[in-house]
């Protein structure tokens, strides 16, 4: 399986594309001091080569990229022709093993016998077990700890496809707003937004959130049996793939019309979700952004209500690094892409959050979602 274009959509990747991503991911892993990377199925995989197994199974499949040396994917031999018809094929070399065969001594001749390895996160324990039984002098750590911008910075056509998802999810926003609230069970409103995704051209839906009075108050409630009553206040965040890249955006709205109070927490959050884009520049620590917005919110009080951070990153999953986060001293860099979303959560009553993707520029930032940022009632 390959990334999702279709005819109406963005160019597809190309071969070159993938070969210059695995060679600058080489030689950041040089960089950082390692011998190389060792990449398992995942969206470490399917950013470096277009590769994505239909299935993640016990047989070993694994990327192994070092400077100095050709791209080598070893995959299981009933996954090889599928593997090479992947877009990124014709830039590395596949080698396969067959079932009986020992997977781990045909990788090991591609390592450096001492080498330390940049490891995708979701590599399984019983793989790196078995490379280390191969070669038991190796070490390893976590891409999240040694590289963990290794896919931050998005490339023009990475962000034409992530502008596209957010556009996407903007026109969900936009018809759930006229479809009724009062009376229909979460679930249902979920259903809704899932389908409106879907309609707008997204392969794959995965969450979405619909937190209705006190329910609110819990930043990733899982939509329930709950009937949603006039008088609510609802957060919706919601978001998935389209073209290979995620969307993720949060609004408030609120059925009837709301209270003066709920109107002022919302006020808050929107006042803060500005403060948090208007602190986006390239140079400025990711940290920074976090500190923008919630500040807002703690000299309006809700400091204690806020638990949650700032932002997260967004490509091929719609959650990756960077994080904006109090300790996150990684400075912002043109193309980096990720949300802003602060939130009030008042326990037992009811939540605000609002959420955009922006990515940065040369001197600032850009929203990636142009949803109306009010407080918009609903029936």
């Amino acid at each position: 399986m390959t990334d999702d274009t279709d005819a109406a959509g963005p160019a597809p990747f190309t071969a070159a594309d993938y070969a210059a991503r695995m060679a600058a991911a080489a030689q950041s892993a040089a960089g950082a001091g390692l011998a190389g990377l060792l990449i398992a199925p995942g969206p470490d995989l399917t950013h470096l080569t277009g590769y994505r197994p239909t299935a993640e199974t016990e047989r070993l499949t694994l990327l192994v990229l070092a400077a100095g040396q050709d791209p080598v994917l070893v995959v299981p031999a009933l996954e090889a022709p599928d593997a090479a018809k992947a877009p990124g094929a014709g830039a590395l070399t596949l080698r396969d093993w067959a079932d009986g065969k020992d997977p781990y001594a045909l990788t090991a001749p591609l390592l450096d016998l001492r080498g330390r390895f940049g490891v995708s996160d979701n590599t399984w324990a019983l793989h790196l077990l078995g490379l280390q039984r191969q070669l038991p002098n190796t070490s390893y750590a976590a891409l999240t700890d040694c590289l963990p911008m290794l896919r931050a910075v998005k490339d023009a056509r990475e962000l034409e496809r992530l502008a596209a998802a957010g556009a996407a999810a903007d026109a969900a926003y936009a018809q759930i707003l006229h479809l009724p609230f009062a009376g229909r069970r979460e679930t249902d409103v979920a259903a809704d937004l899932a389908a409106l995704l879907r309609t707008h051209g997204h392969s794959q839906v995965d969450f979405t959130v619909v937190g209705s009075g006190p329910n609110g108050a819990d930043p990733h409630h899982e939509a329930g049996e709950r009937v949603i009553r006039h008088g609510d206040t609802v957060v919706l965040d919601f978001g998935g793939l389209r073209f290979g890249y995620g969307s993720d955006i949060s609004r408030t709205v609120h059925v009837g019309e709301p209270t003066a109070e709920e109107r002022r927490v919302h006020d808050i959050v929107r006042e803060a979700q500005q403060a948090g884009f208007a602190a986006v520049r390239p140079g400025v620590a990711c940290q920074d952004v976090d500190r923008a917005a919630r500040a807002v919110i703690t000299e309006f009080g809700y400091g204690d209500r806020f638990i949650h951070r700032t932002g997260h990153g967004i490509g091929v999953t719609t959650h990756e690094p960077p994080y904006m986060v109090e300790g996150e001293e990684q400075p912002l860099v043109p193309g980096m892409c990720f949300s802003i979303e602060p939130g009030v959560y008042l326990p037992g009553r009811f939540g605000v959050r609002i959420e955009d993707i922006v990515t940065v520029t040369e001197d600032g930032g850009r929203r990636l979602n142009n949803a109306p940022r009010e407080l918009a009632v609903v029936e």
